[in-house]
């Protein structure tokens, strides 16, 4: 498992260790230098580097942009930092956010299958395979997914199966199908089941319309069954595996993966600006702007946008060619988003799914394979429309907690105020009629709060509307200057 993560404390500066996220791996690790992201690759993996690069594999699959570029590092410029059995330092591009499969909606983890299965056969044609089908393996720059671990292909021998087969099941097509014939939210189970689910657990999950698909079948239910028979198996022959055999294998997994479709549920968030929007055309007009106007004054390097349901208000960061991270936990909103994204070609928005109330946590071995959310910020901006009464009323956050948090995660922040007299929040009372409001939310309450942290640069009212937009920053970066309107 091969992913971006933070470097293991290091007490000296004589020497460089491995990041954390890469520390399974026997034929390299990833290391941090000069605020620079390196690929040391070892010399047991001499052979299989040496063949991607002579086949000309790398060329290729980095010409059409499906595998991570590198540069090849003189060995004397790091070597005395680095164990004596490294082979060759490759210097590859830091990439602007790091997610993971479970913060995917059902169309990213499926091109992400695609792309893995896709990368299988083009290394077939150059005599090499990938052993490992890891879903961790791939990243998203944006749109577009792109495989990352460069120390994955190995030298193909003939007659041999597809090592990463069963992975590929468990990583890809076990979740894909749970999503598809079940409920979008199983792929919350790739958060437990770090290295895959369980083909007899997806066996037993999978309803009677999974086990009438004939493909989905043999790969999940007959596989899992084998994997009972052979497990007290001392030695199993590997059988002999035709090249048209494996290469029909590898066109029926993308054909069962690529006809799969999410089974949807109803959502209030996916259809929000639809349905339950209660902004005016001009009200939306004037929080468009204001939006755009703060981001101008900002000028952030990245956004992360807070329930950003389809992204609408993500697009005015992106169209400005800041990177925008949009997260939501709802799986319509996502999906929807990422599609949109898809369309538009938008290399500057990268949707995810993702529960504020409860974020991905740093996991793996003693926790440090993968990092937390709180772990990859702080995001240079962060914007909170529309969320903060959510927060407070359905989640029953404190505004003071809420304000604390906001703070270690950006510099700058844009964040919507909506009043007591808001319908919306009207409505959300209804639901929490022992919320004493008055002592715990209210505008002034909030400013209190968050100007123990921020610095309110900017307050602007919603034109046709009560609510409120503040420009803020935080007090460790910031002047003491205010312009509240």
């Amino acid at each position: 498992m091969v992913m971006a993560s933070t470097a293991m404390s290091n007490s000296s500066n004589d020497k460089i260790e491995r990041l954390t996220s890469s520390l399974r791996d026997p034929a390299g690790f990833l290391f941090e230098h000069n605020e620079n992201i390196y690929r040391a690759v070892n010399h047991n993996y001499k052979k299989n580097f040496d063949l991607l690069l002579s086949s000309g594999l790398y060329a290729r699959l980095v010409s059409q942009g499906i595998l991570l570029e590198h540069q090849e590092i003189p060995a004397n410029s790091l070597a005395p930092l680095l164990p004596s059995d490294v082979y060759k330092i490759l210097q590859i591009k830091r990439l602007p956010f790091i997610s993971y499969p479970f913060e995917w909606c059902f169309s990213q983890l499926k091109n992400a299958a695609l792309l893995t299965l896709e990368l299988q056969m083009i290394a077939l044609e150059f005599g090499m395979t990938i052993k490992d089908a890891s879903a961790f393996n791939v990243q998203y720059m944006a749109e577009k997914p792109i495989f990352i671990d460069t120390l994955s292909f190995e030298e193909h021998i003939k007659g041999n199966p597809w090592i990463a087969y069963e992975q590929f099941c468990r990583h890809f097509l076990a979740p894909l199908a749970l999503m598809s014939y079940r409920d979008d939210r199983m792929l919350q189970l790739l958060r437990t089941y770090m290295d895959g689910l369980p083909l007899d657990l997806v066996a037993d999950l999978l309803p009677i319309g999974g086990w009438l698909n004939f493909s989905l079948f043999c790969h999940l239910v007959v596989h899992a069954k084998a994997q009972r028979s052979f497990k007290d198996t001392v030695e199993i022959k590997p059988p002999n595996i035709k090249s048209n055999q494996l290469k029909a294998l590898l066109e029926n997994l993308h054909g069962l993966v690529k006809g799969l479709r999410v089974k949807q549920r109803n959502s209030v968030w996916g259809d929000y600006y639809v349905n339950a929007c209660t902004y005016t055309n001009a009200a939306m007009d004037s929080k468009y702007r204001i939006v755009e106007a703060f981001l101008k004054r900002a000028k952030p390097s990245m956004v992360w946008d807070l329930g950003s349901n389809d992204g609408k208000f993500s697009r005015i960061a992106s169209a400005q060619n800041i990177f925008t991270v949009a997260m939501d936990g709802d799986h319509n909103s996502t999906e929807h988003n990422y599609l949109s994204c898809q369309k538009e070609g938008n290399n500057y928005l990268l949707p995810l799914l993702i529960d504020l109330t409860n974020p991905s946590p740093a996991q793996g071995w003693a926790n440090c394979e993968t990092k937390s959310l709180v772990q990859r910020g702080p995001a240079d901006m962060m914007m909170a429309l529309a969320i903060l009464h959510h927060l407070v009323i359905t989640h029953s956050l404190s505004l003071a907690s809420i304000a604390r948090s906001f703070a270690s995660l950006c510099n700058w922040l844009i964040i919507e105020f909506v009043p007591e007299t808001d319908f919306q929040l009207k409505r959300l009372l209804q639901f929490n009629p022992d919320l004493v409001f008055n002592e715990r939310y209210s505008e002034s309450i909030f400013e209190v709060e968050f100007e123990k942290f921020f610095v309110l640069l900017e307050k602007v009212k919603i034109e046709e509307s009560d609510r409120i937009l503040y420009l803020a920053k935080t007090k460790s970066t910031t002047s003491t200057q205010r312009n509240l309107k």
